[in-house]
């Protein structure tokens, strides 16, 4: 527990704030120092104002999590600076309820700017959220329903399945991804729903699930078989959005390829027809 850290954190958060900003009424009494008093604080976090001035003191025992989920709270704190409340106060912050699966604008904006680029992004279940339109002229129109999970494509054959090398790491990536989703959001029910079919319909996912695999998101190199370019050798790069534990998932070709030219073939076409609505 980082108590200095701590205790600095939340004098510059409360500082930060202003009554009227969070609801509290405005009196004539001037204020000696900017932002909420202690006492206000500490009733927003339902809390006494002796175990909240300690904690700003650096005199406090380790908050526990619901202490540390109500200042973040009463705080207005944004997820980055929830995670980072939690780590000063030597916890990791739990996950919300159910994995996000809205994008945010920037994220939708960076897609937009990537022509050449096939771009998608993934919640924590390996749903398909967001992409742009060369992702979907690489991995088939069914993107454009809004319903894609790459871990049903890849384990019960829903929607055109393109890869024809680097399957098999994939697999034990996909399970290694969804078994932390499943420890971070035990209550979510649509990942319920989509283990509860992946154990019923594949004896692979099974197998691998009960090796309990690990990775880590990187840089990969497959061969996808496209049905109109044919065999296209790609790099695969993913990009984190630790806020919202979502992927975004990069396809690129080497310079000067074949699948270079075939991508650019490929993102040409897909300019000329309508952009698809992820939602």
């Amino acid at each position: 527990m980082a108590r200095q850290e701590l205790a600095r954190f939340l004098r510059d958060r409360r500082a930060g704030l202003r009554p009227h900003e969070i609801g509290l009424p405005v009196t004539g009494t001037t204020r000696r120092t900017p932002g909420l008093r202690r006492e206000e604080m500490a009733e927003l976090a339902h809390m006494s104002v002796d175990y909240y001035t300690r904690l700003e003191q650096a005199r406090g025992p380790r908050p526990s999590a619901g202490i540390l989920d109500a200042l973040a709270r009463a705080l207005r704190l944004t997820p980055a600076e929830r995670s980072h409340l939690f780590r000063l106060a030597g916890s990791s912050a739990p996950p919300g309820i159910s994995a996000v699966r809205r994008v945010r604008p920037h994220v939708t904006r960076m897609l937009e700017r990537l022509p050449e680029t096939g771009a998608l992004v993934t919640d924590a279940a390996y749903g398909v959220v967001a992409w742009n339109p060369l992702a979907q002229a690489l991995f088939g129109g069914d993107l454009a329903g809004g319903t894609t999970n790459l871990a049903r494509r890849r384990f019960l054959g829903r929607g055109r399945r393109y890869e024809s090398s680097g399957a098999e790491e994939f697999g034990h990536i996909v399970v290694a991804r969804l078994r932390r989703a499943a420890d971070r959001y035990p209550y979510d029910p649509q990942l319920a729903v989509l283990l509860a079919e992946l154990h019923a319909g594949s004896e692979e996912f099974r197998q691998i699930w009960q090796t309990r695999p690990v990775h880590a998101p990187g840089h990969r190199t497959k061969t996808l078989d496209h049905p109109e370019s044919g065999a296209l050798r790609v790099n695969c790069d993913v990009l984190l959005v630790p806020e919202d534990d979502q992927e975004v998932v990069l396809i690129t070709a080497d310079p000067g390829s074949p699948a270079a030219r075939a991508l650019r073939e490929l993102a040409g076409q897909a300019a000329r027809g309508p952009l698809p609505d992820p939602r």
